[in-house]
């Protein structure tokens, strides 16, 4: 959630963001829903609220549920909440990671690239997925490390029973249907096709060169929403998990959006190729004059 206005001011942002926090967390709750922890994250206003768990169709009613609370009390305090993968640049994102006991990380790796185009769905969801924001961007999995797009969390000795999987992939705008859809078909794939689990990578994956990642077998998450989709097409087991209508419909729909983005005239470009060389010109000019 942001102020409308300047965002300088962290610490007094950090402040008023408690109270919002805390008042949505009241909210939740006082509609039955049970709230694991709350939170600040990094960004300036932005906050983490994790639900208990529950069934995959019940944790996605509870997620299109709490979306309605955040944005009612942060309209009372005159804030605007967002779930908009990518609100600010040069901040971290709002991912929606996914915690799961009915799951097995090789299903999930080897069908990464199909799912994303329906765990990170919009055109903003690949502004969130780029190096140094916290968000995953290579294929891998790891115990600690949290740069991996799957991670698996430490538990109590004696409650080995509670071991999870993180999926960190898809972002707090996605369809949660769908995406828990994709995912109980990725995951149990892993255990009827057998598929090879590779190694662990608890190094900062960041840090590696293209020729090192390349050497260990990590490939990368689609980089667009146009990637993705090109990904998911192919996906039989996509199709299989939505149904050949919303299958058709859902990739129909985005490349439509995808081709309202590309044809538009974004500011970057503008400042980057209209006035910054406006400006280099005339300093040219400048300079040529004082010759």
């Amino acid at each position: 959630m942001a102020r409308w206005g300047s965002m300088a001011r962290r610490s007094t942002v950090w402040r008023e963001s408690t109270e919002i926090r805390r008042e949505t967390v009241l909210a939740i709750e006082a509609m039955v829903i049970p709230v694991e922890a709350a939170h600040q994250k990094v960004a300036p206003g932005h906050q983490e609220i994790d639900l208990r768990h529950c069934g995959a169709l019940e944790m996605a009613d509870r997620l299109m549920t709490c979306r309605y609370p955040v944005k009612e009390v942060a309209r009372r305090h005159g804030v605007h909440a967002t779930f908009m993968p990518k609100p600010l640049n040069a901040e971290n994102g709002s991912g929606m990671h996914i915690h799961m006991s009915l799951a097995r990380v090789d299903g999930i790796m080897r069908h990464a690239k199909e799912i994303t185009g329906v765990c990170a769905q919009w055109v903003n969801s690949f502004k969130r997925l780029v190096p140094g924001f916290e968000a995953p961007v290579y294929i891998t999995w790891a115990c600690r490390n949290r740069s991996n797009m799957i991670r698996i969390p430490m538990y109590q000795v004696g409650e080995e029973g509670a071991t999870r999987i993180e999926f960190r992939a898809p972002d707090s705008a996605c369809n949660p249907y769908l995406a828990f859809a994709v995912l109980l078909y990725a995951g149990p794939e892993g255990i009827d096709q057998s598929y090879p689990l590779p190694d662990p990578v608890e190094i900062d994956v960041y840090s590696l060169t293209d020729d090192e990642r390349a050497d260990l077998g990590i490939e990368s998450l689609p980089g667009s929403l146009n990637e993705a989709i090109a990904c998911m097409q192919r996906s039989a087991l996509v199709r299989q998990a939505l149904g050949d209508h919303i299958f058709a419909k859902f990739i129909e729909n985005k490349q439509i959006e995808w081709d309202v983005y590309r044809s538009q005239v974004h500011d970057y470009e503008i400042k980057r190729y209209l006035v910054e060389l406006r400006k280099a010109a005339n300093w040219e000019n400048a300079c040529q004059g004082m010759l």
